[in-house]
Parts: C-alpha cells; sequence; structure tokens
C-alpha cells in the first residue's frame, strides 16, 4: 500500500463497464471484426485528457468492431503480463458517459481472455503500450462507444546514474527493482534522485499519481512494503495533500510521469511521531511512476487545446482527427 500518515490511503479502482439494468460487461460483446461503411466517430482531446468523441446521435452501429487511433511506441502486450489501462465508454444514443477510469485511476488487468474477456483481449491484441484503441458494440439495443488507452507498467526512459553513497538498485527484466542498502549513516534529509528518467508530464499537486514502488529499511536493507509481484496492482492516491508521508509529498512533485525516483525519506518525513514500528527508521522507496492526471467529474466538459482538441489521437503522421468507419482486421 502506499505510505499514508499515519494510515495508508490508497485509491484502487476496479472498473467495470456495465449498462444499467445490464448483467454482461460491454467488452464481453465486443468482436473486433471489419466494419462496413458507416458514420466514423471522431475521437480528439489533449493526451491524459478522456476523450472527446464526436458522432451523430443516436449513433447507428451498423457492426461491432475496433480500429487502432493511436498505435503506441512501447512494449507490445504479452499475454499474461499485466497491463493498466484508461477506459471512457458512452451511450451513442445520447452521449452520455456509461462509465470512465478518469472519475479515479486506471485499471489493473492481466492482458488475457479470463481478465479482460475474449473480446477486448482481441481488439487489443497485438497492441503496445500508448496505444489508443476504439471499440464500437451494440449492446441488447443500445450502442456502446469505447476508447481504451493502454498505460505502461514499469518506468522507462534514460538511465541516470545514482550519486555515490546512496543504495543501488538491480532491475529484474520485468523492471521490479530489487534495493540494496550498504549501510553507513543514513541522510538527515530527504534525498530526491532520478534512476529512469521518463519523457511524461510532470507530477503536479492534488493529481492522482498511480505508481508501482518497493519499501526496504536503510537500518538493514529489509523489504517493508512492495507492490511488484504476481497478482498485486499499483496503488493510486491524491499526491501534494497530506494523504501520504510527507516525503512523497514533496519528493514526487515534478517527477516526470514514466521515471522511476529512489526517495531517502528520513523519520521526521515519514512515520516519525506516529506509533507504527516504522517511526524511527529512515526508509528508502524505489517508484515507478505509471500516471498523474487531475481526476475529472462526470458532468465536467472534456477540455480542449486551443479551444480544438489537441490530443488529434488519429494514428495518422500529421496527427489530423481520428475517425472510426472502418476497421482492422
Amino acid at each position: 500500500m502506499l505510505p499514508a500518515r499515519p494510515r495508508l490511503l490508497v485509491a484502487v479502482l476496479a472498473v467495470v463497464l456495465t449498462l444499467t439494468g445490464c448483467g454482461t460487461p460491454v467488452w464481453d460483446r465486443v468482436t473486433p471484426s471489419p466494419l462496413p461503411s458507416q458514420v466514423p466517430v471522431q475521437v480528439t482531446g489533449p493526451e491524459g485528457q478522456p476523450p472527446a468523441l464526436e458522432y451523430p446521435q443516436p449513433y447507428q452501429i451498423v457492426q461491432s468492431g475496433s480500429r487502432t487511433l493511436r498505435p503506441g511506441g512501447g512494449e507490445p502486450l504479452e499475454t499474461g503480463e499485466p497491463v493498466l489501462l484508461h477506459m471512457y465508454a458512452e451511450d451513442g444514443r445520447d452521449g452520455s458517459v456509461i462509465s470512465s477510469t478518469y472519475l479515479d485511476a486506471p485499471a489493473w488487468y492481466t492482458f488475457d481472455p479470463d481478465s479482460l474477456g475474449q473480446n477486448l483481449y482481441d481488439s487489443l491484441r497485438g497492441k503496445r503500450v500508448g496505444a489508443r484503441v476504439l471499440v464500437v458494440e451494440k449492446d441488447d439495443d443500445v450502442p456502446v462507444v469505447l476508447v481504451v488507452d493502454v498505460l505502461p507498467t514499469r518506468a522507462t526512459g534514460d538511465v541516470v546514474e545514482p550519486v555515490e553513497g546512496l543504495p543501488q538498485v538491480v532491475r529484474d527484466p520485468d523492471g521490479s527493482p530489487t534495493v540494496l542498502v550498504e549501510g553507513g549513516e543514513p541522510p538527515s534529509e530527504l534525498v530526491v534522485q532520478p534512476l529512469v528518467r521518463g519523457d511524461g508530464p510532470q507530477v503536479e499537486v492534488g493529481q492522482m499519481v498511480t505508481a508501482r514502488y518497493v519499501a526496504v529499511r536503510w537500518s538493514d536493507g529489509r523489504v517493508v512494503d512492495s507492490s511488484w509481484g504476481d497478482g498485486v496492482a499499483p496503488q493510486s492516491a491524491t499526491i501534494g495533500i497530506g494523504r501520504l508521508v510527507e516525503g512523497w509529498d514533496q519528493g514526487l512533485l515534478e517527477q516526470s510521469v514514466g521515471s522511476q525516483v529512489m526517495l531517502v525519506v528520513p523519520p521526521h518525513l515519514g512515520y516519525g511521531g506516529t506509533n507504527s514500528e516504522l517511526a524511527d527508521e529512515t526508509l528508502v522507496y524505489v517508484i515507478d511512476i505509471l500516471d498523474a492526471r487531475f481526476q475529472v467529474t462526470q458532468d465536467e466538459p472534456v477540455p480542449d487545446e486551443d479551444g480544438e482538441g489537441a490530443d488529434e489521437a488519429a494514428g495518422t503522421q500529421d496527427g489530423g482527427a481520428s475517425s472510426a468507419g472502418t476497421t482492422e482486421g
């Protein structure tokens, strides 16, 4: 769990896109099959925000299908490996929101049919981290328009060598870190050491941050907490408002999404002054920042840059707005 003071407060989202009155998840009925000619769905909006969808209402779905709007340039999705998704679904009859992970935090799954459902799995198969996929489906008599963004599950970017005297970090092939503490006198103030520098936006006060992390004691190197491991989801919490230990609130601000950061947190910025068994411990955290964004409400309008909708997730070289009039086979 994320380190809260004095308690661990996290907000982990388990999203099931289910229509009101329907017992079947939306994606269980989605078939990624070729679409005949039909009116395209335009998808725009700045990256990191809920997509803005434009289509005639009520939307007439000739046949269900999916289309890649943005191919993504990250690692390919592998069956059996974890996958982190932002999902946004509208009722095509009137554009009302059926479900949105942007209300809280992205959803964590295993990339296989059992976790995602066969049809969503098929729609995302062959995609890479960073991809955006549009899915249209008729669920009973309701036309569903779903946009799925594939987020990273580990830090990626340029490796940064830590300064001398700090613990060493060894990364396994899956990205999980092992922290090697050499002992000695711990620092008396917070140390913030980027280990991998991502290329995403910087973390801001009040954002919901989703992260994977490991925490060890400086005194003996023993792991005291970790969100790595089979079946363990990343943790999400609002940063900079006093819900986490002060070391996190200070140390993660202005770090880039996609980065891996080491925080050496002395007791007065950790659990000092509490009844925790870690109250007198200097803690070493290694944190992969997977996502950071401000939460939105269902009735909040989707912001566009310059009033135009600047994400332009078209999967085209010129960055034009995307259409879903045809589907990949």
